[in-house]
């Protein structure tokens, strides 16, 4: 094996010492003084020189080493002592690496030091080594080789740090994290991370079978731009956390995923803290109540909803309707006797819908002049009247993206009832004074304590054009994400017999409202609204019409239904797509219970 670092570092020093002084080198004395003169100058500057160094290395934290082919300690500094928990340099000179560690250790160490004297190149290793005392200390070695004629690899030049408490930290750390991905795992509801930014941290893999979305997908992208088939509801929850930075617990949403359809969660959003109680971001856990939902909606009764409090039947009814109406934007007319909580209603819808976190607008348009409410419900520019000294938002703008609840729409004059119309159609406004269209976002809600029928039918109120089902439900089918196949023929005869005061209008709503109740393949008459279940008009043209073929048919078909259903009128009244008011009325006309 090649000579040790000391026998090379002496002969280089030797030929230093003798170059130095033949040629008047850098340790060289004045040009007059004699030979003996000049050496002896030269080994105290040398001395000097290497003291300084010696200094300056002995203040290096880390150990700055050297070894021999042999694996030799043949230099080290202060640093290099401590670690190997010696009391002096002198004892650690000469130490050879088979010394201070495990024999496997000590194998893998040598490997990678052939390596560095193979290929020449540093390289790094970390190792376990046994010190002095016994214990045990983690060490990160970088390894470079020493060439003292630029060809020849003599030793290796280290440089060795203690990261015995950094490797214990990642230890733990690794520990720690393990233990989250088992809970992660383990947890059937998705959780998802988010950073101040809402650029998501983390997602477990539930998040693919609630959310439609695999973790991978969303990792460093902005929570509202991760791809989805859903109305991202989650959105308006986390960015309320960030905001404001509360929790919020076990809102419900209706998810609206297109693969998903009718899925409800119970989302829970909490503030996201370091150590040290710095707000990170936020933590969104995401709960399928689907199954629940439902469980509830057939096990028990529900004696509130939002502020609302009741038990009976009917109660129960609107319970039902306003879960079906709260995640839509279809605008919705809410009729009653003052006092009977029409804003009650209003705002049960907009709290548990999607726009809960927006604005909920109100405006009693009774209160109002018909200039004063076109200027309060659209705004107004400057000059656009008298007073009008500046630009004026209108209400419909200030509930963008949330809800506005037109109170007493039935007092409305027939000009702000067709632009009203506009809006609903087109949605947008123009202020007044103004002819830009603006868009505008705002959910629709209307109240009124009139019989709009009969305002309808005295011309008050608007009238439209000729019917179109097909097309309606068509519209209503992509609109609502459903595949509603049809109607019953019942329905059908109502939509024949009844006289639709409100055209084509009337017609829509009705559909419309039908689409909301059905959860079936098929509207049935259970889904229509009341006026048009007992409407009394349709119900004498049935009477009149029914003789016949049509009576032995509606008999075949009553005898039949209530046949399959085992004599269970509700079972048959579903099969016939009738409500059982109607079949009470044909078992006891046809005499059909026999």
């Amino acid at each position: 094996m090649e000579h040790s670092v000391a026998e090379e570092l002496k002969t280089r020093y030797d030929g230093r010492r003798t170059t130095g002084t033949a040629s008047g080198g850098v340790f060289a004395g004045p040009a007059n003084s004699g030979t003996g003169g000049a050496a002896a100058d030269n080994g105290a500057h040398l001395r000097e020189v290497i003291r300084n160094y010696r200094t300056i290395i002995d203040r290096v934290e880390d150990c700055v080493g050297q070894v021999d082919l042999e694996g030799n300690i043949v230099f080290t500094n202060k640093a290099g002592v401590r670690i190997w928990g010696f009391s002096d340099e002198s004892e650690i000179i000469g130490l050879n690496f088979r010394q201070y560690m495990d024999p496997e250790t000590a194998d893998i160490v040598y490997q990678a030091y052939h390596r560095v004297f193979r290929s020449g190149q540093p390289d790094k290793i970390t190792y376990e080594v046994i010190r002095q005392d016994g214990s045990r200390r983690v060490i990160e070695d970088s390894v470079a080789p020493i060439c003292a004629d630029g060809r020849h690899i003599t030793g290796f030049q280290t440089v060795s740090r203690d990261v015995t408490e950094r490797k214990q930290k990642e230890k733990e750390l690794a520990a720690h994290r393990s233990r989250l991905e088992a809970i992660f795992r383990s947890v059937k509801d998705a959780i998802i991370t988010v950073d101040s930014d809402m650029k998501v941290i983390e997602a477990n893999m539930n998040t693919e079978p609630i959310c439609g979305l695999a973790p991978s997908l969303m990792l460093g992208k902005p929570f509202s731009a991760c791809p989805g088939e859903c109305n991202r509801s989650c959105s308006d929850v986390l960015q309320q956390t960030l905001e404001k930075r509360e929790t919020v617990k076990e809102y419900r949403i209706d998810c609206g995923h297109h693969q998903r359809l009718k899925q409800q969660v119970s989302v829970t959003s909490s503030p996201l803290l370091d150590s040290d109680g710095n707000f990170m971001g936020a933590v969104l856990v995401i709960r399928d109540m689907t199954l629940l939902r439902n469980l509830e909606r057939e096990l028990r009764e529900r004696n509130q909803f939002q502020n609302i409090i009741g038990r009976s039947k009917k109660m129960q009814e609107i319970f039902h309707l306003l879960e079906d109406l709260a995640d839509l934007d279809t605008t919705v007319l809410i009729t009653g006797e003052s006092g009977t909580g029409k804003e009650l209603v209003a705002r049960a819808l907009h709290y548990s819908g999607l726009r809960a976190f927006k604005p909920f607008i109100t405006v009693n348009c009774s209160a109002l002049t018909e200039s004063l409410l076109e200027s309060e419900l659209f705004g107004h520019v400057k000059g656009a009247f008298t007073g009008a000294i500046r630009d004026r938002q209108g209400r419909f703008q200030a509930a963008e993206e949330g809800t506005i609840l037109l109170d007493e729409i039935g007092d409305i004059s027939p000009l702000l009832q067709l632009k009203l119309l506009r809006v609903l159609q087109e949605k947008t406004i123009e202020r007044v004074g103004e002819s830009v269209s603006r868009p505008v976002n705002a959910r629709v809600i209307a109240c009124t304590n009139r019989n709009l029928r009969d305002k309808s039918r005295s011309g008050e109120f608007r009238e439209d054009l000729p019917l179109l089902i097909e097309h309606f439900r068509q519209t209503f089918n992509r609109r609502f994400n459903k595949s509603i196949a049809g109607f019953s023929d019942d329905v059908l005869d109502r939509f024949m017999d009844y006289p639709w005061p409100g055209n084509i209008r009337e017609l829509e709503h009705v559909i419309e409202h039908a689409f909301i109740l059905c959860h079936a393949d098929v509207i049935a008459g259970e889904h229509l609204p009341p006026e048009i279940r007992i409407c009394p008009e349709a119900e004498e043209k049935q009477a009149a019409d029914d003789t016949g073929c049509a009576a032995r048919d509606r008999y075949a078909k009553t005898v039949d239904a209530l046949a399959k259903a085992g004599g269970n009128k509700a079972k048959a009244a579903r099969l016939l797509g009738i409500d059982r008011r109607t079949l009470y009325r044909r078992i006891e006309k046809y005499n059909a219970s026999r």
